[in-house]
């Protein structure tokens, strides 16, 4: 009997058989449905996607890769970018090739233990992501603030820890989440999501969820709410160091020390907000809507970052036209 005929009938009789079938961790195998309503889109689908996935390795690779490998850039801003490209690519490699899978091969199928493993990186990297973004807002509040302090406040030991800080937040924060998943009784094991996702899963459980999510709307408030007060405290200090300014040449020059980073926040709350309220309250949305959302939000920002980083910093323009002269 297969899994899908397990769940249908897990369906018409008693709870105590969906204990006795699933609550078995190493048995669980969950089917992902790809993107409901467009099963027979995938193969099309599949080629944005994937495009979109070799411009995020290759973007992301390669301004990692220059800021290692070039001297002149180990400096606290581009090593916390190379953080920044680290969590992005992490994330990037837990979600497209098994989406990937499911377009090309119709192999939605995954084990519990892998489901699990894969929601713990996609969703630790988005916090690790936001923590990394929340130190970035403080390299900027130096810059602009205490310039002449900036090298003795932002060391290669403050940076390595700012670095540890947000990796042990991530780790801390969304470990919970499959641990607490392993105490539930699932009854259906079809996944309507490309991934393993946190709420996508509780939803199949059919044993009592409400700390599931309380837990993952504690983490969202915790993550998202206080990293943007962190980063909206910060701002409010640049712009009132701004504004003191008297010099327009000077305003501008601060102020485009900022543009990069406020246009990697634009990227990463706005899609990420959205796709969470849409998910507990949008039940009007159509569900290949949401998990299109869902699938956005975390890739957008990784294709764009290296993009916008690129175009904004002068070091990163002028690096990348040495390597471009070089192979011409």
């Amino acid at each position: 009997m297969s899994h899908w005929q397990v769940s249908k009938l897990c369906l018409t009789t008693s709870n105590n058989f969906c204990h006795a079938i699933f609550n078995h961790s190493s048995y669980m195998t969950f089917t992902l449905m790809g993107i409901p309503g467009l099963e027979s889109q995938h193969l099309w689908l599949s080629v944005p996607f994937s495009s979109l996935f070799l411009a995020i390795l290759i973007g992301n690779g390669a301004i990692l890769f220059l800021v290692v490998t070039e001297p002149t850039l180990h400096t606290p801003m581009y090593l916390l970018l190379a953080l920044l490209m680290t969590a992005d690519l992490v994330s990037t490699l837990a979600v497209v090739p098994k989406l990937l899978c499911i377009f090309w091969f119709s192999d939605g199928d995954i084990t519990s233990g892998a489901c699990f493993t894969q929601m713990f990186f996609i969703h630790g990297a988005s916090v690790v992501r936001s923590a990394l973004l929340v130190a970035m807002a403080f390299d900027r509040f130096v810059a602009v603030c205490k310039p002449l302090h900036y090298n003795t406040i932002l060391s290669y030991s403050l940076v390595a820890q700012l670095g540890l800080v947000a990796l042990a937040k991530g780790v801390i924060l969304i470990l919970p989440m499959p641990l607490l998943l392993q105490r539930l009784t699932f009854c259906h094991t079809v996944v309507p999501h490309t991934y393993c996702d946190h709420m996508a899963v509780v939803k199949m459980a059919c044993s009592h969820t409400r700390p599931n999510r309380i837990y993952g709307l504690f983490v969202i408030l915790l993550v998202v709410g206080f990293d943007l007060l962190l980063i909206g405290f910060s701002y409010a200090l640049i712009l009132q160091a701004v504004v003191r300014l008297h010099s327009r040449d000077a305003t501008l020059k601060a102020l485009n020390t900022c543009s990069a980073h406020l246009f990697v926040i634009l990227f990463t709350y706005v899609p990420a907000l959205f796709s969470s309220i849409t998910h507990r309250i949008g039940r009007n949305i159509p569900p290949h809507a949401h998990i299109l959302l869902a699938n956005l939000y975390l890739l957008l920002p990784s294709l764009f970052n290296p993009i916008i980083y690129g175009i904004k910093m002068k070091e990163i323009r002028n690096k990348v036209t040495k390597c471009l002269c070089r192979s011409t």
